[in-house]
């Protein structure tokens, strides 16, 4: 169990929903990134740490124009795992998702990759353009150690194919609504709904949905639905 699962466990434990904030590493800099992961871990109980890609196509123009100033700004993939060994070893535990491009992961190389993680106490990934067909390489990577675990993101499919990819699926599983992408605002429509309730009816591991609001300040009813959200509110 990592720090995720204990997060969620002690969450539950509570009849706690889970809060993750989002940040990108490196904007506007590595140690304004530190210092915001330390503020954030007193008002969330995850962060989800945007690795800067050039071509971020699950990402819109907010996200897009973070992630390029920050790579303007020389924010490497070296450079974040350097950070992250420098916050745990001053004893910050706050659980951290990398929210990664797999062409990132391919570069560094999956082997290296898969063990600086774990050097580094990353805890989860998030790799959006990664399909569940092509993990293996990652997963086999990753399970050597097991602290580091991979993340499903599922959106609307058939219940035969929902089911294959939360067979084995560990923490938590990011739904995306209807139009494959992160929710924008507190208002579901009838589609999400039955996607949300197919793949609760799936999981045997907390439903999670991202959304570019704090929706708790809209409408926090919708809170019910999940047992946690992502909120990617901007940079």
């Amino acid at each position: 169990m990592n720090r995720i699962e204990e997060t969620m466990e002690r969450l539950k434990e509570n009849g706690k929903k889970a809060v993750v904030t989002y940040i990108t590493a490196g904007c506007p800099d590595l140690k304004e990134t530190k210092e915001r992961i330390r503020k954030t871990k007193e008002e969330a109980d995850m962060i989800e740490l945007g690795i800067p890609f050039s071509d971020p196509v699950a990402d819109g123009p907010v996200f897009q124009d973070a992630f390029y100033n920050s790579i303007l700004h020389g924010t490497t993939l070296k450079k974040v795992f350097h950070m992250m060994e420098e916050i745990r070893k001053e004893g910050v535990e706050i659980p951290v998702i990398f929210r990664i491009y797999y062409n990132t992961i391919l570069h560094y190389g999956t082997e290296a990759f898969a063990g600086m993680c774990q050097t580094a106490g990353v805890d989860g990934l998030l790799v959006p353009d990664l399909p569940f067909e092509e993990q293996e390489e990652l997963q086999t990577a990753l399970l050597k150690d097991g602290k580091t675990i991979l993340i499903q993101i599922v959106s609307r499919a058939s219940q035969s194919r929902i089911a294959k990819i939360l067979k084995d699926a560990r923490g938590f599983v990011c739904c995306l609504s209807t139009g494959d992408e992160i929710q924008k605002d507190a208002s579901l429509c009838e589609e999400d709904f039955s996607c949300l309730k197919e793949i609760r009816e799936a999981s045997a591991v907390p439903v999670f949905m991202e959304f570019e609001t704090d929706i708790r300040k809209e409408d926090a009813s919708i809170m019910e639905l999940l047992d946690g959200a992502v909120f990617r509110c901007g940079e």
